[in-house]
């Protein structure tokens, strides 16, 4: 009859070996084939817009982009007109423009607020900080479309209790006209930012924070000393995740900048690129490969990071 300590021992053996099988099955031939199979066909679309994007109008409105292998006519004229055309053919370059000052704040005023949020929830000590946290968690799962006319009448109408005007409308102009998407956007991000980074910044070893407040250190060197460095990773995943989402959105974007060609960002534009009866396929081929370039650029450039900053926090020790 097996004794605690056996027992104790046999469990982690047993899920050791577990992990080994699946790790062998995983990394044999037919799931690596399976792996190919699944990556060509996810890719298939993306490579028959890439091809669709260099070919003639006429050749995208009569045949398929497969067609193009047996009778291959390249073009550039599509990127030329999306780029550089008139105003009803694309002209994107204002609109990458705007994307550019749309999701660069946004994506650093989520980053920075997130991280002090979430370093004062898991080393601060004050009270209700559980159930301010709890209520951070509950905010994920509010529906995106349940916040925009009310957070548009704040904006446009300010608040207003009791006959009493307590904030005023946001009239702002000139350079100021993005302030209303950036203040929805970081909205809309920092309940999952903050909970990410929190995850990540409440497994820091707590030894480090003791040293450093023996040192007489405060919590604003600890943060930018300490906590900073060594999340990192988390805070390059997060900004990847919020740049690649505010970058592809269009539903917050046209609530809240409109279609002008002052403020609107890429998205914008390529939703009207088709035209009224989806006639313009060709335009609209060459300006989705135009929207991707930034956010490939991204990922790429920033992989490596993305990968550790997925794997930190998983395993402690």
């Amino acid at each position: 009859m097996p004794t605690g300590g056996e027992t104790a021992r046999t469990v982690p053996d047993v899920r050791a070996g577990a992990a080994a099988r699946v790790r062998r099955r995983l990394s044999g031939g037919a799931a690596s084939l399976i792996a190919l199979v699944i990556a060509v066909v996810w890719t298939l679309p993306t490579a028959g817009l890439f091809v669709s994007s260099f070919r003639p109008a006429e050749q995208i409105r009569t045949t398929g982009w497969w067609t193009f292998f047996a009778d291959p006519r390249i073009t550039l004229d599509n990127y030329r007109d999306v780029l550089f055309g008139s105003a009803g053919d694309g002209r994107l370059a204002s609109y990458f423009v705007n994307s550019l000052a749309i999701t660069l704040p946004a994506t650093i005023f989520v980053l920075g607020v997130a991280a002090l949020a979430a370093y004062a929830l898991a080393w601060i000590d004050f009270r209700g900080r559980d159930w301010l946290f709890l209520g951070i968690f509950a905010l994920q799962i509010v529906p995106l479309q349940m916040s925009l006319v009310p957070l548009l009448r704040f904006f446009s109408q300010g608040v207003t209790i009791a006959g009493v005007r307590v904030l005023p409308a946001w009239e702002l102009g000139g350079a100021m006209d993005f302030t209303n998407v950036w203040v929805a956007h970081t909205i809309f991000g920092l309940p999952l930012g903050i909970f990410l980074l929190h995850n990540f910044i409440s497994q820091l070893p707590r030894s480090l924070f003791e040293a450093a407040r023996v040192d007489g250190a405060g919590h604003g060197r600890i943060f930018a000393r300490i906590v900073l460095p060594l999340i990192a990773p988390a805070l390059v995943s997060l900004g990847i995740f919020q740049f690649l989402w505010v970058w592809n959105d269009l539903l917050v974007a046209l609530i809240f900048t409109g279609g002008d060609i002052s403020t609107a960002p890429l998205t914008v534009r390529l939703a009207e690129l088709a035209g009224t009866r989806g006639e313009a396929w060709h335009r609209l081929t060459a300006g989705a490969f135009v929207s991707m370039i930034i956010p490939l650029l991204v990922f790429f450039l920033l992989q490596r990071y993305f990968v550790r900053g997925l794997l930190a926090g998983s395993v402690k020790g």
